[in-house]
């Protein structure tokens, strides 16, 4: 069982709908991270496509299994990296996803459960809705779940995820700074998702965002990587950069011992305060 996990967050600008050219940068920060021995690389959501794609998402889609991915892993086969891309299921058939990808094949994909349609924000319109919130067991030790930016905006997400007692939480997004209206301020509101959940269930917590310009949506950056005790180890400015840090697992059993919100969630009243409600 690793005792210490390397992890990165490459914090990218795509080229909106550019699958080759996002590719090529990929592999650029891929082999950055390679350098630096890290184990667990994130990219932001849709990080090989670009966020505001609308009506080119068909043509921009890839399936689970293609040569993209296979290259991609290739560069670092140890390493697990996780990329966010436009999945085509079934023709007609597109989901907001994010691949978990090592030694050349896809071993998890995790489709955005929570499609936000408020604001200037319409994924409704052009994906279908995840419906499986399953934790990738690669790593042992380091249980990885994925939740994509408006997934840890429902509170029971995240709170369900860490059911199954992860070691890691990624959270691929992309946030732009005024696109939910010009009182609410995302990268404020970011800090204190992301701060609350490490925090209280004691995990660590990678959010990967974007920092490209789409139009007139600015993606601000501020990935951050934060360890079992909610304290942020690193964070990104508004540029692309690639920011590395160590987890110690000894550091999310202190955590979940001093402040056991899984151990004393009692679900089953939940569970039935909840059925009650439907």
């Amino acid at each position: 069982m690793k005792q210490k996990l390397k992890v990165a967050i490459a914090q990218i600008a795509p080229v909106l709908a550019d699958v080759a050219q996002n590719t090529t940068k990929h592999i650029e920060y891929i082999s950055q991270a390679k350098q630096q021995g890290v184990d667990v690389l994130l990219f932001p959501e849709l990080s090989l496509t670009g966020y505001s794609l609308f009506a080119s998402v068909p043509r921009v889609a890839l399936p689970r299994v293609n040569e993209i991915f296979e290259r991609l892993s290739n560069v670092a086969p140890e390493m697990v990296i996780a990329v966010g891309f436009v999945e085509q299921a079934a023709p007609g058939e597109f989901y907001n996803a994010q691949a978990l990808l090592t030694k050349g094949k896809v071993i998890h994909v995790h489709r955005k459960l929570n499609l936000p349609t408020y604001g200037g924000l319409e994924e409704g319109k052009w994906y279908g809705q995840g419906e499986a919130l399953v934790m990738c067991e690669h790593i042992d030790g380091w249980p990885i779940h994925t939740l994509i930016c408006a997934d840890l905006w429902n509170p029971a997400l995240p709170h369900l995820a860490m059911l199954d007692r992860p070691s890691l939480l990624l959270a691929p997004v992309n946030s732009a700074a005024d696109i939910v209206s010009d009182e609410f301020s995302n990268p404020n509101g970011w800090k204190t998702n992301t701060d609350f959940i490490a925090m209280t269930y004691g995990v660590p917590l990678l959010m990967a965002n974007s920092c490209a310009v789409e139009g007139n949506s600015r993606f601000w950056g501020g990935s951050r990587i934060l360890d079992a005790f909610g304290q942020v180890l690193v964070e990104a400015g508004q540029e692309e950069q690639l920011l590395v840090a160590q987890l110690q697992l000894e550091d999310i059993n202190s955590a979940r011992f001093q402040l056991p919100t899984i151990r004393d969630a009692n679900n089953s009243l939940v569970a039935k305060l909840l059925s009650d409600r439907l």
